[in-house]
């Protein structure tokens, strides 16, 4: 086993928009384990949610480690592990299905009834569970850069909401117009995703940047919209004749914006609410819209093993420029600075890299 420092700098969530750095120890992994030396952990929306709540009901409890988007080296595995061998570059994903319950054996993992997730990347090593290891540790390719491969996991949750776009269905040719409500990172990797695949994108956010962004990542069209829906008219009168999209994704996690999105798709579409909303949040749901209009809405959630295997695919293409919204790079002592920084709507991600020692 390599020589590891039994101490090491992170990041750690105290409570709501508290975070302490402190020296945490680094240990050694047991059988099936592996160490991860971070090289590049990305940002995101769900970070500045567990900062601002000071926690997550699924993922973590204070006082803990956190981040979850992670690209490094191994730096240490333990007995058994054969797939993989120190100083690999891989990618770690945040969450481990079981692999044999009812949803595992569906193919549908993001639904497993045993699914552990795992934080701790704003950090410069990570310890990563035998599960895992054998489920959802991925290479990485000689030509990805460790900060781009660090967006697999979000890349990976905005692949599995592509498929329940059910796109193949609403493209009369090789394309459907698609709305996007947030031009937040998740919003735009599915811009960019949708647009790498031809379809035509319409992003609707209130921030004048992100939809520069996402013109840059391939939007056909953009809008600024007010905060708090009620911009459905307003969005869906930029679709083809103003009769609405096939298929409406909302990425704000604002329950005022899944009401715009079921208002601006067409009779016989698709609204993917893929943005999650707080707990014991609801809307009203125009039932004579949704029966007489045959509409479908669908909720989905996070990601799986062959969706981040894909996620890594698409991100080692040159042609696929997600590293536009990495916004600036900061050590493990900013973290705090970073998150605050997306707050503001002044970064759209920050790769937390190393420590101001090194």
């Amino acid at each position: 086993m390599a020589s590891l420092p039994k101490t090491m700098v992170g990041a750690i969530l105290t409570g709501p928009e508290q975070i302490d750095i402190r020296e945490v120890n680094v240990g050694r992994p047991d059988a099936g384990e592996l160490i991860l030396a971070v090289h590049a952990a990305t940002t995101c929306g769900t970070d500045v949610k567990v900062f601002k709540r000071g926690g997550h009901p699924r993922m973590l409890k204070v006082p803990t480690l956190f981040g979850h988007e992670m690209a490094g080296t191994i730096a240490a595995i333990g007995d058994g592990v054969t797939a993989f061998k120190e100083g690999d570059a891989v990618v770690v994903a945040n969450s481990a299905p079981c692999g044999v319950c009812d949803y595992c054996n569906r193919g549908r993992e993001n639904l497993c009834e045993d699914l552990l997730y795992l934080n701790g990347a704003f950090a410069e090593y990570v310890h990563v569970p035998a599960r895992f290891v054998a489920h959802n540790t991925h290479a990485i390719p000689a030509n990805l850069a460790f900060g781009k491969a660090a967006l697999a996991e979000p890349l990976a949750c905005v692949l599995h909401g592509m498929d329940a776009c059910e796109l193949p269905r609403y493209a009369q040719t090789s394309s459907a117009e698609v709305i996007v409500f947030g031009g937040g990172p998740i919003g735009l990797l599915f811009v960019a995703a949708l647009a790498k695949e031809g379809h035509h994108v319409i992003l609707a956010d209130p921030n004048q940047s992100r939809l520069e962004a996402g013109e840059a990542l391939g939007a056909s069209k953009t809008v600024i919209i007010n905060r708090g829906g009620g911009q459905a008219d307003v969005v869906r009168a930029l679709t083809d004749g103003g009769h609405g999209a096939w298929i409406a994704v909302d990425a704000t996690g604002v329950p005022e914006v899944w009401v715009d999105a079921i208002k601006t798709v067409r009779p016989g579409g698709l609204i993917n609410l893929f943005g999650g909303c707080a707990p014991g949040t609801s809307i009203p749901l125009d039932t004579h819209l949704v029966h007489y209009n045959e509409l479908t809405i669908k909720g989905v959630y996070h990601h799986h093993p062959n969706a981040m295997r894909r996620a890594i695919e698409l991100l080692s293409k040159s042609s696929f420029q997600a590293e536009l919204m990495l916004s600036a790079e900061m050590p493990i002592e900013r973290t705090e600075e970073a998150l605050r920084a997306m707050i503001r709507k002044d970064a759209l991600k920050v790769v937390i890299t190393g420590t101001e020692r090194t």
